[in-house]
């Protein structure tokens, strides 16, 4: 089976991660696998996987751009160079070109739907371009679709998102000395850390408010935020106004995300709106208690007190009660890491994940 896996970059982000990931899941199953995107900081997994990366400039947030046109054409002999059987998007724009390559070549289209769609409804309403078949990454997403958008629900599949849980397996060395980064900020400190992109829809900015009544209670605890984007230099001012710079610290990108994962004593969620929750199903791999906000998808991987805490959006004062309890209450945060653990390597495994999309793949193809 020949796959295009379309997106419209590779800059880390949960999309791209999960492409990326895909694409090294299909190629390990036997599977030809060509990606196309506008590039980015993930294309060197590629690389080092002998991946086919074709470089085209899709990367617009406009799905009728003019520069679409052309990689319109672009793409299509790439369709027939290929012979793809498959076009598989993960973008509204990506969608759309999908929509038409699939009309101008007869390959089959598969979307995935990574979100909700609040934003441009009505165009979507009059110009799904789902695909033939639309996988949808969590059961709150899958029920947006049906609901919101019509879409017939033999045609949409809930597939969760996966991890390497392997990649996530906690350092022997957690338990020891040096397994921490060697920056003295966290040696010997209690860590609570998130990594995500920096924007004002995976509220942060509660996450700080938190922090400061937490450092009322303890002095000792620092707060890491893994990640890039438009609301960094606000957080960085709201901490030095609030007197934190001292306790708050900003680490950037980085495709090792377990270098930082391991360095947490507490991992927090506390975005407001969320399809899934890739980082979040990251840190339940690597062993790491979680706080979560419960959000579109993050009850399908969170059950409150069992795998994690669950706490409302926009709620200081709650995700400073979770985050004290798990760092103060040492045997409850390590049962909670071990059952969430466990349901990632069951519920949530990249190769789970795999499995059951090339299934929609061939249920697609001899439906086409």
């Amino acid at each position: 089976m020949n796959v295009l896996l379309l997106t419209t970059h590779l800059n880390i982000g949960g999309v791209a991660v999960y492409t990326v990931n895909l694409a090294k899941a299909l190629k390990k199953e036997g599977v030809s696998v060509y990606v196309v995107s506008g590039g980015g900081e993930l294309l060197p997994v590629l690389k080092k996987m002998r991946i086919h990366h074709i470089k085209m400039g899709i990367k617009t947030k406009f799905e009728f751009h003019p520069k679409l046109f052309p990689a319109f054409f672009a793409l299509r002999k790439i369709v027939k160079k290929y012979n793809i059987d498959v076009i598989h998007a993960h973008t509204r724009v990506s969608q759309v070109l999908a929509y038409f390559l699939s009309r101008a070549t007869g390959a089959t289209f598969v979307s995935t739907c990574h979100g909700f769609f609040k934003h441009r409804r009505l165009s979507r309403k009059v110009f799904g371009a789902w695909g033939d078949h639309t996988i949808a990454i969590s059961d709150a997403v899958r029920d947006h679709l049906i609901n919101d958008f019509g879409l017939k629900e033999n045609k949409v599949h809930l597939i969760y998102t996966g991890v390497e849980c392997e990649k996530h397996e906690p350092s022997p060395a957690k338990n020891g000395n040096d397994s921490r980064l060697t920056e003295s900020a966290f040696r010997n400190y209690p860590v609570v850390g998130t990594i995500t992109r920096l924007s004002p829809v995976k509220g942060l900015k509660y996450l700080i408010f938190a922090m400061k009544d937490i450092l009322r209670e303890n002095q000792e605890v620092r707060l890491l935020f893994v990640g890039e984007g438009p609301e960094k230099a606000s957080l960085l001012e709201l901490s030095k106004s609030l007197g934190m710079e001292k306790s708050v610290f900003f680490a950037p990108n980085t495709i090792n995300t377990q270098k930082y994962l391991s360095i947490m004593d507490v991992f927090v969620f506390c975005s407001l709106e969320e399809g899934l929750g890739l980082s979040l199903l990251e840190a339940m791999a690597a062993d790491r208690p979680c706080v979560a906000t419960a959000v579109g998808g993050v009850p399908s991987i969170v059950e409150d007190g069992i795998t994690g805490i669950l706490v409302p959006p926009k709620d200081q004062d709650a995700l400073k009660t979770a985050i004290l309890k798990l760092l103060n209450e040492k045997e409850f945060a390590r049962s909670l890491a071990q059952r969430a653990k466990a349901l990632v390597k069951l519920k949530f495994s990249l190769r789970k994940m795999v499995k059951e999309v090339m299934d929609v793949y061939k249920k697609a193809r001899k439906n086409k």
